[in-house]
């Protein structure tokens, strides 16, 4: 079963440039798409940013320019570099997985397309 640690987290101050991480184990299939989440309380989870197993991305509207999503297929490790840190950012963030498609087949970076889920790492930005 696939198995997700995001960690990276923490205070930052606002226009700093935290970069998350999470570490993957357990993958099965060849093909995945690895989306990036964040949360506030009271509210949905919003998507952010995802990659495919091909290098392929999308990012949600409200951060393309300052999110950066990538992964190392080697490590087993996907990154989400926020740039431009803004207090907006203030969430949980989670990355989940879905084995098996390409990112081409997620209609809506959105979480029921993803199985797998890590337990997320806060992000809190200080002014």
């Amino acid at each position: 079963e696939v198995q997700l640690m995001e960690s990276g987290g923490g205070s930052v101050q606002a226009g700093g440039s935290p970069r998350l991480s999470c570490a993957a184990s357990g993958f099965t299939a060849s093909s995945y798409v690895l989306g990036w989440f964040r949360q506030v309380p009271g509210k949905e989870r919003e998507g952010v940013a995802a990659i495919d197993s091909l290098g392929r991305t999308r990012y949600a509207d409200s951060v393309k320019g300052r999110f950066n999503v990538s992964v190392d297929n080697a490590k087993n490790i996907a990154f989400l570099q926020i740039d431009s840190l803004k207090p907006e950012d203030t969430a949980v963030y989670y990355c989940a997985v879905e084995e098996g498609v390409y990112i081409q087949a997620m209609l809506h970076l959105w979480p029921p397309f993803f199985k797998y889920w890590g337990q997320g790492t806060q992000v809190t930005v200080s002014s």
